[in-house]
């Protein structure tokens, strides 16, 4: 297989992986948050710089949202019975998706809350 080739075909994996990552019901979650953070940012015509921190923040909480994930699968798949020590590291992937959402809400309010704000207060 030629390197432009298997370039191509690991573009096709990872769309896969998105794929698979759309089924997940908390990233569900989180996609539908990012189309309201999207319209919510058109709508208050919020700057380049600005909606660029937003996408920043959604992408890492999608990200983190893939791992957790992908972990939970081959958890699954190693270790199907409770084992302590996967439990603990499900429980680490997950807190990487809430430390993450966290942060991406507290961007939010920084960037979102005082135009919103303002919008409201004006009528």
């Amino acid at each position: 297989m030629s390197w432009l080739r298997a370039r191509v075909a690991s573009f096709g994996f990872a769309l896969r992986g998105v794929a698979a990552l759309a089924r997940e019901p908390n990233a569900r979650i989180h996609f539908t948050a990012a189309l309201a953070v999207a319209v919510l940012a058109a709508w208050l015509r919020v700057s380049r710089a600005e909606a660029a921190l937003l996408v920043l923040a959604v992408g890492l909480v999608v990200a983190a949202e893939a791992s957790n994930s992908a972990l939970e699968a081959l958890a699954n798949r190693v270790a199907p019975d409770h084992h302590p020590l996967v439990a603990r590291a499900k429980d680490l992937a997950a807190s990487a998706v809430l430390l993450a959402a966290l942060a991406a809400a507290s961007v939010g309010v920084f960037v979102l809350g005082p135009p919103l704000l303002a919008r409201l207060l004006d009528g």
